[in-house]
């Protein structure tokens, strides 16, 4: 059992940025790929960023390439969310999970989910 808890969203303006901190326990989570995803309203839940267990590999969707930053903190069980330059089309609940296998950008490859926080972004 994992059990994840995000904070660090809230209101911003557009080209302003944002910190998410997703912070775990339960599994090791030190050997636990994770990622990020975020579902906008009306809309399907999408990949945001990954990091591997050790935080040697990450990858991005191409929508947010560039101006978000993935990282984690073994030592505090943590991994983050920096958001650059963000933009209205970045509104949307963000969730960070834990992979059941290694860095992927699968949703159902994912086992276990936080509440989410919300990230508004006015223009």
């Amino acid at each position: 059992q994992v059990q994840l808890v995000e904070s660090g969203g809230g209101l911003v303006q557009a080209g302003g940025s944002l910190s998410l901190s997703c912070a775990a326990s339960g599994r090791t989570f030190s050997s636990t790929a994770m990622g990020w995803f975020r579902q906008a309203p009306g809309k399907e839940r999408e990949f945001v960023a990954a990091i591997s267990w050790s935080g040697s590999s990450t990858f991005y969707a191409a929508s947010v390439k560039g101006r978000f930053t993935i990282s984690r903190d073994n030592a505090k069980n943590t991994v983050y969310l920096q958001m650059n330059s963000l933009k209205p089309e970045d509104t949307a609940v963000y969730s960070c999970a834990a992979a059941r296998l290694g860095i992927t950008s699968s949703v159902q490859s994912y086992d276990y989910w936080g509440q989410g926080t919300q990230v508004t972004v006015s223009s």
